[in-house]
């Protein structure tokens, strides 16, 4: 199970920048760090009761690689990258940091903070507490948790830590016992992965199996294998509040102009 595999890597690599930076240290520039910009209100749409009444937001990813897909976009550069996606209409920016299967680092974190005054998600396989200082002292506005790689109670501890920072956390589930492990948690920005992480099918149908039963109040953001106008367009009118797009824009030779077309599909 690939899972499983990067989970059992993810925590030696921590280990070991935690002897190059102990966590009391860590923690200190974490708390003296400037403070996180606003991604639950970048990403969530405007709401009359109910329903949404503003356009579908896109969160734009960069990433070099993926298990998955091996090679997507390398050489890349951040900077540049995040400025097309800021320019062709992105709300936030996704930024995978895991080194040994998606060739990204913090400093590519750090990089994109520079270049963009977007709200930035660190994409990454968070199982430490240490892993969210160090998100905080990077430039993460929001975090993700994934509820697959998390027990209950790692998941409530990991996301208590992060709101403490005032770290937003993007909460992703696959099924329905994920979603209500995320409730537990108290998640109000949650991320439905259309993606299995054991087996790496994607289904754009896992968003709308579980929309029905998300709290009233969450911001839901769907995850992975959209790349069509249609596809947004259904996301759109189905309420979701957000897309969380990067391969279909790596892959393509003009990503600000598929940006821009993603967008277009959810205005209609």
């Amino acid at each position: 199970m690939i899972l499983r595999t990067i989970l059992e890597r993810k925590r030696d690599e921590v280990a070991e920048r935690a002897t190059a930076i102990p966590l009391a240290e860590l923690r200190a520039r974490a708390l003296d760090s400037p403070p996180p910009r606003d991604f639950i209100g970048a990403v969530a749409r405007a709401r009359k009761g109910a329903k949404r009444v503003s356009p579908l937001r896109v969160i734009a990813e960069i990433k070099r690689a993926s298990p998955s897909h091996g090679t997507i976009r390398d050489p890349l550069d951040v900077a540049q990258m995040a400025t097309t996606y800021r320019a062709a209409g992105a709300c936030a920016i996704s930024v995978l940091t895991d080194g040994p299967f998606f060739r990204g680092s913090l400093e590519d974190l750090a990089t994109a903070k520079g270049a963009v005054d977007l709200p930035l998600l660190r994409k990454e396989f968070i199982v430490e507490p240490y892993q969210i200082y160090e998100s905080r002292v990077h430039g993460a506005d929001a975090v993700l948790l994934i509820a697959a790689a998390l027990d209950p109670f790692q998941l409530l501890d990991l996301h208590s830590l992060a709101t403490s920072l005032s770290l937003h956390s993007l909460v992703e589930v696959h099924t329905l016992a994920e979603l209500d492990v995320a409730r537990e948690a108290g998640a109000t920005l949650i991320g439905i992965n259309n993606r299995d992480l054991a087996t790496f099918e994607t289904r754009l149908e896992t968003t709308f199996a579980l929309l029905p039963h998300m709290p009233a109040e969450a911001v839901v953001v769907s995850e992975s294998g959209i790349g069509r106008p249609e596809e947004v367009r259904r996301l759109s009118e189905a309420g979701v509040d957000a897309i969380l797009v990067g391969e279909a824009l790596l892959k393509s030779t003009d990503p600000g102009g598929k940006l821009q077309e993603l967008l277009r599909g959810a205005t209609g």
